[in-house]
């Protein structure tokens, strides 16, 4: 909402609809049956199914963006860092190390981020090839889906 406050509908079997309170939300990311919110401060909120720590969410206000996958979620931080949690059965929470991504994205089992210099990076399931990133660095969004990924070229 334009006031900062959060409000969700339709299936609610684990609490996905039980947005916490408060109107300091400036973004949000659903995944399976989980959802994130990213606060004014930089911190993280998380709701819904706690599967394997999905919702456990890390400390700290030094967060700029969001991104919930299947069962895991994803965070970007001020320095470029990246933190991940939550279901990790194909180390689609085993972040690359670097301090140089600009945007995140979590499929269903695999994440994927951005590079500042605009390269691809995916970890994750991969039986599908959604973790056979192209090569070049002209990619400038991204998105994942269930089993595939999509990446915006530079026009």
């Amino acid at each position: 909402r334009a006031d900062g406050s959060l409000v969700a509908w339709g299936q609610n079997d684990y609490g996905q609809r039980d947005v916490p309170p408060g109107n300091d939300f400036v973004a949000i990311s659903a995944g399976s049956l989980h959802s994130l919110a990213l606060k004014s401060d930089g911190s993280l909120a998380a709701w819904g199914l706690n599967h394997q720590g999905s919702c456990d969410v890390p400390p700290g206000n030094d967060f700029v963006a969001i991104a919930a996958g299947g069962l895991h979620s994803l965070a970007l931080r001020a320095d470029g860092s990246l933190a991940a949690w939550g279901e990790n059965y194909y180390g689609q929470c085993a972040v690359p190390s670097g301090n140089d991504f600009v945007a995140i994205e979590g499929g269903i089992m695999h994440s994927l981020a951005l590079r500042a210099d605009g390269s691809l990076v995916c970890w994750g399931d991969n039986a599908q090839g959604q973790c056979d990133v192209p090569l070049g660095n002209d990619f400038v969004a991204i998105e994942g889906g269930a089993d595939y990924s999509v990446a915006l070229i530079a026009y």
